[in-house]
């Protein structure tokens, strides 16, 4: 007799910006998970925190449904669904804040439960772009100079926080520190557009990351494992606009890849090593896209931003490397769900706690 397919509690949407992303990219999923060995069960989370769980929850968040929430405080699930059976593990799609940013990985972990992707230190340092800079600029890899302004301080001190900034030049980009899919990002070309577009920035979070501007060829890599992971064959996004931002990503589609990238050998194992060293930084795990600029003018390469819950959807990146790579989407899947199931099993093996042998906290 064979065994029973395991049940995959398949969580999206969520309540950040990339909820709209987060729902695209756990279809496609939903869609391609090998159904003899999984059983789907998606759980989506809507804008306002709810975990909805009955009848059809892509159909339900698609329509912006926001369902009650069960009286007990302590669950995050809808009314009426308080004692739904817990999945024998988590597939995590939902990008940005609770998804990405240690918040989600911290609950799963108190359910006991295995969860893709990396855990909570990882996902909160790799979501944060400031704080993920300062990690890689401490291992001595390359990233972009920039300066990190907080909300508090642009409304205290606005006229030292742009002499600072000066020393940047000109273009800047401006980018939330916690934020993914290019939301709230702004390309700054005058010095007298950047408070208006500080302002702005900082409706999305109250830490911004403003960078110097570079003319840079975009690449990408797809990272899968634990502490020596698969790295990918470099790719390139072949940027329509200025720079690519939502827009284009998700709604114009006028950007086009190149798979693998055009790149001199060397260059491309500088970029995949440089990748698998970013990874591991973080103690990253299970899977990441690495972003990098190749500087058109000097060559050099930057390591640009780490997506710990990368984009599943039909025009992803992060699926399409690994294809490139040698790992199709089904199986792509499969083995980040192999890799929640180890990491799970390996850490249960560790003492989590301790006795002393008296009585004496009594």
């Amino acid at each position: 007799m064979s065994a029973r397919p395991l049940s995959v509690g398949l969580l999206f949407g969520g309540e950040s910006p990339e909820h709209e992303v987060s729902i695209v990219s756990a279809k496609s999923i939903a869609r391609h998970l090998d159904p003899k060995r999984f059983e789907v069960r998606p759980i989506g989370i809507s804008r306002d925190g709810v975990w909805v769980v009955r009848d059809d929850p892509f159909r339900r968040l698609s329509a912006g449904e926001r369902p009650q929430r069960s009286g007990n405080p302590f669950l995050p699930l809808e009314v009426g669904a308080e004692s739904a059976p817990l999945p024998d593990v988590f597939f995590n799609a939902i990008h940005g804040a609770t998804g990405e940013d240690g918040q989600l990985q911290g609950y799963l972990e108190l359910l006991h439960r295995p969860y893709t992707g990396a855990g909570l230190l990882a996902m909160a340092a790799g979501m944060d772009k400031w704080i993920t800079k300062r990690v890689w600029a401490s291992e001595g890899l390359p990233v972009v100079p920039s300066v990190g302004v907080t909300e508090e301080q642009w409304r205290r001190e606005s006229g030292t926080v742009l002499r600072d900034l000066a020393h940047l030049g000109l273009p800047v980009f401006l980018k939330p520190a916690n934020l993914g899919s290019s939301i709230g990002v702004e390309k700054v070309k005058r010095s007298d557009d950047l408070p208006e577009a500080l302002d702005r920035a900082f409706t999305f979070d109250r830490r911004v990351l403003v960078e110097q501007g570079m003319d840079v060829r975009e690449l990408e890599v797809a990272v899968l494992g634990g502490d020596d992971p698969l790295v990918s064959v470099p790719g390139e996004i072949l940027v329509a606009g200025e720079f690519y931002d939502f827009k284009d990503k998700y709604l114009d589609g006028k950007s086009r890849t190149r798979i693998p990238a055009e790149l001199p050998p060397e260059l491309s194992d500088l970029v995949r090593s440089h990748a698998r060293a970013a990874f591991r930084a973080l103690d990253a795990y299970g899977m990441a896209r690495v972003d990098f600029f190749l500087d058109r003018r000097s060559g050099r390469v930057y390591l640009n931003e780490i997506n710990l819950i990368p984009g599943f959807t039909s025009i992803s990146m992060y699926p399409k490397l690994m294809e490139a790579s040698g790992v199709p989407y089904q199986e792509l899947l499969s083995r980040l769900i192999d890799l929640a199931m180890a990491r799970h099993e390996q850490m249960k093996g560790k003492h989590r706690g301790f006795t002393s042998g008296s009585d004496w906290f009594a």
